[in-house]
């Protein structure tokens, strides 16, 4: 089939004001070529045009096609937009497209298209999946679950784990960790390491993934895990899109519990709950463990919330007298209540129903998202109580509570060098209107110093501005070397994702 002839299953769009089909790329003019210019010799505008190869699914290039790919979830980089969308039929088609942006020096990265409803984009919050006049890949097209097993199951990057965890629970299954927020695709919180409240028990998201299949920035189709190039395993899970693009994961699955007791505790200072977060972490009663730094009901100040969760099935209801047994009694308030499972790993349906329907979602995002060593937390989240005011929040979110390092196992998500830390994620939904987020950008960069100073390192969603090479490299630490090293190897080109900026 000649590339110029339009089908189904080529390349689709136009990049003017009429459809035209694309048929390659100006390496001269930096501009898609149509049929049409392709005629006319030396690719129209003079130059040499490569040819688009056969796709199993579609090239879009088309304005309105492209547009929405231009800016992602935190709203900052809105300027963003790619030359081109792949939407893959296969595996192949990403191999070829892989080698395609080498042939002409074109940059390529995934867009993870999350979310709910009409509202589908990439969830990172500063441009990180984002490639400027390159080629976005629609990780719609990789959505297939191809097997849930008794132990694991194999899912394509673009499946959500809210998705998952719907197609498991009627083969009595789920995953063992998940996001806050279940409508992220799988290949992108496994590229910067998941984390949401079982972190206590099972680590990050990357820390339940067996093997995956990817494709290399060389252009190669590759399986990797633990034993098999544990090299370019270890370099792709937390490693922001720089060696590989994900195709499928195969991830863990547990037996399914049908059932939450979840305890809400308040306390008015930050060390009666850090306490008695440590204590409840230390000896594992709890399935579910996270915490949060709230306004107080007056709005006069802060205030801790310790939430934790025990899990249980059929009638075998938790004690919940000994769950709480040798916790502070001079706590400001508690809030116990029973749920399905299921409806409290979807709690945030409801926040983002919310969200949206007062415009708060649809927001620049100046998010702030830290891993504090515990024995500078309790400084730190003083600097942060004195440093926000509720408008800083708006109508967001202050998420923090320990973990112990040891559960995390994969080493591009870097972490304090003690035994327990904290999260901090200062998850911002700005007041519609608001007129200063480049001060909240200013102040993410006040804080990031300060954790640094301290011993904390970056999680690697958020937003933080002017981050240098040298930041970076201190950020890696120990592990800066090995990853360069990964990512000579495996894309020697340099063509994946750009947007995350650690090498230059």
């Amino acid at each position: 089939m000649s590339n110029s002839t339009p089908s189904r299953r080529r390349v689709l769009g136009g990049i003017a004001a009429t459809a035209a089909t694309v048929v390659g790329w100006n390496a001269t003019t930096q501009t898609w070529a149509t049929a049409a210019e392709s005629g006319r010799g030396h690719g129209g505008h003079g130059g040499q045009v490569s040819p688009v190869p056969p796709l199993d699914g579609t090239l879009k290039t088309s304005g309105a096609e492209l547009a929405p790919f231009g800016q992602d979830f935190g709203r900052l980089v809105t300027d963003a937009v790619p030359w081109a969308v792949l939407v893959p039929g296969s595996d192949r088609d990403v191999v070829a497209m892989v080698n395609y942006a080498r042939a002409n020096n074109l940059k390529i990265a995934v867009n993870g298209r999350s979310g709910t409803g009409d509202d589908i984009e990439s969830h990172s919050s500063y441009g990180q999946a984002s490639v400027r006049g390159g080629i976005s890949v629609d990780a719609r097209g990789l959505a297939k679950i191809y097997s849930i097993g008794s132990t694991t199951a194999t899912v394509g990057a673009g499946v959500t784990w809210g998705q998952l965890t719907d197609a498991a629970a009627p083969k009595g299954k789920m995953p063992p960790a998940v996001p806050d927020y279940l409508h992220l695709s799988i290949g992108g919180t496994l590229s910067v390491g998941g984390i949401g409240g079982t972190a206590g028990k099972y680590g990050l998201l990357v820390d339940t993934v067996r093997s995956l299949d990817v494709v290399t920035g060389a252009g190669q189709l590759v399986t990797t895990s633990p034993t098999v190039r544990p090299d370019l395993f270890n370099a792709v899970l937390g490693g922001g899109g720089q060696v590989a693009i994900i195709l499928r994961a195969t991830v863990d699955v547990v037996p399914l519990k049908e059932r939450a007791v979840i305890f809400s505790l308040y306390y008015n200072d930050v060390a009666t709950y850090m306490a008695d977060s440590e204590k409840v972490l230390a000896d594992g009663r709890f399935e579910v463990q996270a915490g949060e730094l709230q306004r107080t009901p007056d709005d006069t100040g802060w205030r801790y919330k310790l939430e934790v969760g025990a899990v249980y099935n059929g009638t075998a209801v938790p004690n919940r007298a000994a769950l709480l047994a040798g916790l502070r009694d001079n706590r400001a308030e508690a809030v116990i209540e029973d749920m399905a499972y299921r409806d409290y790993n979807f709690r945030l349906d409801a926040a983002e129903a919310y969200l949206k329907e007062t415009g708060y979602w649809f927001q620049p995002k100046p998010w702030l998202s830290m891993f504090l060593p515990a024995s500078k937390a309790k400084q730190f989240l003083k600097i942060a109580e004195a440093e926000l005011t509720a408008n800083d929040l708006g109508a967001g979110f202050l998420l923090t509570y320990p973990y112990r390092t040891s559960k995390l196992k994969r080493p591009l998500a870097v972490q304090p060098n003690e035994p327990v830390a904290y999260l901090f994620d200062l998850l911002r939904f700005p007041h519609p209107g608001e007129p200063n987020i480049q001060g909240m950008l200013e102040q993410n960069r006040r804080l990031y110093d300060k954790a640094v100073a301290l011993g904390a390192k970056r999680y690697l969603v958020g937003a933080v501005p002017r981050m240098t090479g040298a930041d970076w490299k201190r950020h890696f630490g120990n592990r800066y070397a090995e990853f360069y090293s990964a990512k000579r190897r495996y894309d020697p080109a340099g063509i994946l994702t750009p947007g995350q900026g650690f090498f230059g």
